[in-house]
């Protein structure tokens, strides 16, 4: 075992043989940076896709097998959607259900207000599509079921699978706009394989010389899997006139080999090595362009991102995607020390489960995780106004779970938890950058259907297609499918990203979508009782039982609701004073904050979650959407609202400690804000919890919510969400910030007692690196970009920090 491990570090290491000083810089110090903590590794091919590597280069994805006999790669592209701009007119009088609805809560009746709740919805989103597999077929009768080691290593971005003779490595290049593969032969039969490739979607394959080029085109319209009126098989419809369609061109360059034309695919026999180049366009071009009429020029764009990496160079290309990925990933490092050496030579699968099954202590493995999310953010966000969506990137179903769309009453958001705070906030933008989209049809959406002639809105499902209206085809259960908070919700990931940045410019572009969210809110809330509440509304996606004992989930003044609007407005009102904007709205919506119904704590000194103290239907629901205001939001704190903090920490011990991956991600970040740092630890430790690959079978297999064996967050199924929180919850853990403070180490478990981290960011636009010993904060650095002021407080102790722009402090603490 300990030779297979370092076996893989040799591999990673040799990725950089070479690197020299390229483009003027010297990069050979990143020669002692591919530690073990940061490398995936197993000792057998993947069977299933919870088993399998997954690289991305922000568009273009691959989720990579490293079979013996067949090597397959899942191909993914993030702009590859069924549907069309969404341009659906509805003639129903939804103002008069509205009324109805209304009428109804006014009497107290939460049961028909639900029924007519549905008669307020419209049409699903549409459905994330797959590409296809490449597939690489080994064709050596002589070749055997040998040891195959496979690794990622994240601090490179680099995948490889070595075994059977060959060495293979992979990796997708945001430079190049490209997935390269390289097999080596290490024996003296030398190659003997054949490449084809393979889409679910209606195609065409052209083979020529040593190229292939597949020509297809999604459905311009689909329903969900979930969506029980059609059978699957008519959940699609195609037209070759409609939708989306993609190029993809994959070359072989075998200089030593003989390359011939094999049906639809291309062989290679003889040579000692083999190199596959593979580049996707598609003709989305925008969330409100006709992907046909007014698509992208796509046709040409594949086969030109191919020759300029033919012209470049195999290791050219390979440096130029490390220089990028490492320009992004470097930023932060994190080390809470290290695993005993005969724990950490295990594969990475077995670690996880003996970490779950017998409580191994592995610091490495939880350092693993972090850097992860971090990975997984660069490699599937990075799309112009596409951000990463409920699987990130990465696909294989043409009926997805939950569409894999943008689910926004929690897993979109969740996915950029961690942007800023982690050093990559220019990955946050495509999120920022769909808001922009989403604002356009909220606005029609708010009229439509919620007759508010101000601001925009967002139901609980959104897709490329920047769709906003509330979704079920008024037939949707109202606990999930009516909810109009989204808007409210995204849009202050707005003023978050300016207090990280504190980027004017940014906020003067920006500032207008976050002020007609605002908007929004103050023209949906009604008045009662001398408080203003939302009316119909629902607390995501529980239920409630009624006086009467009847379960349902429409009533009025939710929590949630609530929460996400104080926010909103407050965000909104900070935003335009820094930037002198906008005095009468900053009056209206301050008077509209005194007004609003405020938070309740019930008998049990719980966050109430309706606006009456109804019983919930599932006390340990995966949702806590009442919990909004203490995390992601900010108006509930410690400090500030000592009653409401505790009332929320009682919440979450109601809620339980088990649940769904992305849920127990969201209480990482909950029990650190509440600087429970022992639950926080704790609830981390679940989310690590090993889960089988969900094909799995036997009385042996671990269900729920956790982590796959390649990493990957176990809803279960997979939603990539819960590696993002994850994430997020390490950095909540180790450092948390206001507009005025920089607090360190405010939840530190006892077990990471030594460590040091670099790079974080804080608000205020700050950098900050710091070590630590006996869980005492030792010494800090903290950097200005911008220049500002800020109060550090470590071991409970306030540091006075005023720095000027381009300038540090040292504090020895």
């Amino acid at each position: 075992m300990k030779h297979h491990h370092f076996s893989l570090i040799l591999l990673a290491i040799s990725i950089l043989g070479g690197y020299g000083n390229i483009h003027g810089k010297n990069y050979s110090e990143y020669l002692d940076v591919a530690t073990n903590d940061l490398i995936l590794h197993y000792d057998k091919p993947a069977e299933f896709f919870e088993e399998a590597l997954v690289i991305g280069n922000g568009k273009l994805g691959g989720i990579v097998y490293g079979g013996v006999k067949c090597d397959s790669i899942s191909l993914n592209d993030i702009t590859l959607w069924s549907g069309m701009p969404d341009t659906i007119k509805y003639s129903h009088d939804f103002k008069t259900v509205l009324s109805s609805i209304r009428t109804a809560l006014d009497k107290e009746d939460y049961v028909t207000a639900d029924n007519l709740n549905r008669s307020l919805q419209g049409h699903y989103s549409e459905n994330y599509q797959p590409l296809g597999c490449l597939y690489i077929r080994y064709n050596d009768p002589d070749m055997t079921d040998s040891q195959i080691d496979r690794s990622l290593d994240i601090s490179h971005s680099v995948a490889m699978t070595s075994g059977s003779g060959l060495l293979r490595e992979y990796f997708a290049s945001s430079p190049d706009s490209i997935i390269a593969l390289k097999i080596e032969s290490k024996n003296n039969r030398g190659l003997n394989l054949s490449v084809d490739m393979s889409s679910k979607l209606p195609n065409s394959v052209t083979v020529s010389d040593n190229e292939i080029t597949v020509d297809g085109y999604a459905a311009y319209h689909s329903f969900p899997v979930y969506y029980g009126a059609l059978a699957d098989s008519l959940k699609h419809q195609y037209d070759p006139n409609k939708g989306v369609h993609f190029r993809t061109v994959i070359h072989i360059e075998a200089p030593e080999s003989q390359v011939k034309t094999k049906g639809k695919g291309i062989s290679v026999e003889g040579g000692r090595y083999a190199i596959v180049y593979i580049s996707n366009e598609t003709s989305f071009n925008g969330y409100n362009k006709n992907p046909v009429a007014e698509g992208k020029q796509y046709l040409n764009v594949a086969k030109a991102n191919i020759d300029k990496a033919i012209s470049i160079g195999y290791e050219s290309v390979k440096k130029r995607h490390i220089i990028d990925y490492r320009s992004l990933f470097d930023r932060v490092k994190l080390d809470l020390g290290r695993t005993e050496p005969e724990i950490s030579a295990q594969p990475t699968d077995i670690q996880l489960k003996n970490y779950t099954l017998f409580g191994q202590k592995n610091p490495e493995l939880e350092v693993l995780y972090f850097q992860y999310g971090r990975y997984l953010l660069i490699s599937s966000s990075r799309t112009k106004g596409v951000p990463a969506n409920l699987q990130g990137l990465w696909n294989e179903s043409l009926l997805p779970p939950w569409s894999c769309n943008y689910t926004t009453n929690i897993n979109l958001s969740e996915n950029y938890w961690g942007a800023n705070v982690t050093n990559l906030a220019e990955l946050h933008m495509p999120l920022i950058e769909f808001i922009e989209n989403l604002a356009v049809n909220g606005a029609k959406t708010a009229k439509t259907f919620y007759n508010v002639n101000q601001g925009w809105c967002l139901g609980h499902n959104t897709d490329i297609w920047a769709m906003t209206n509330p979704v079920g085809l008024q037939s949707g259960d109202p606990v999930w499918a009516s909810w109009n908070m989204g808007g409210a919700w995204l849009a202050s990931h707005i003023w978050t990203h300016y207090q990280f940045t504190q980027d004017r410019i940014f906020l003067e572009k920006y500032y207008p979508y976050l002020k007609d969210a605002a908007e929004f809110c103050l023209g949906w809330m009604i008045e009662k009782d001398g408080k203003l509440l939302t009316s119909p509304g629902t607390s995501p996606e529980n239920k409630f039982y009624t006086p009467d004992g009847l379960a349902t989930s429409t009533s009025y003044g939710t929590t949630s609701d609530l929460a996400m609007i104080r926010q909103c407005l407050g965000d909104a009102i900070k935003a335009a004073e820094v930037l002198g904007y906008d005095p009468s709205f900053v009056t209206k919506a301050q008077t509209a904050l005194s007004k609003l119904s405020p938070y309740k704590i019930d008998e049990r000194g719980a966050l109430q979650e309706w606006y009456h103290p109804f019983k919930e239907t599932d006390p340990n629901h995966r949702h806590q959407s009442h919990l909004y205001g203490l995390y992601p939001g900010s108006h509930i704190t410690l400090k500030g609202t000592p009653k409401l903090a505790a009332a929320a920490h009682e919440s979450l011990k109601l809620r339980g400690s088990e649940s769904t991956g992305w849920s127990t991600g969201w209480r990482v970040n909950l029990y650190a804000r509440l600087q429970d740092a022992d639950m926080a630890y704790r609830t981390y430790r679940k989310l690590l919890k090993y889960i089988s690959p969900n094909k799995y079978t036997g009385k042996d297999a671990i269900r729920g919510g956790g982590t796959y064996p390649n990493r990957l967050d176990a809803h279960s199924p997979f939603q990539i969400d819960g590696n993002f929180g994850g994430s997020a919850g390490v950095a909540e853990m180790l450092i948390q910030s206001d507009d005025n403070s920089i607090t360190l180490l405010p939840a530190l478990p006892t077990q990471w007692n030594t460590g040091t981290v670099k790079g974080l960011k804080a608000r205020g636009g700050f950098t900050v690196d710091f070590q630590w010993d006996r869980c005492k904060a030792t010494r800090a650095v903290i950097y200005s970009a911008t220049g500002g002021s800020t109060n550090l407080i470590a071991n409970g102790k306030i540091y006075k920090i005023k720095l000027d722009a381009d300038s540090e402090k040292v504090l020895q603490l």
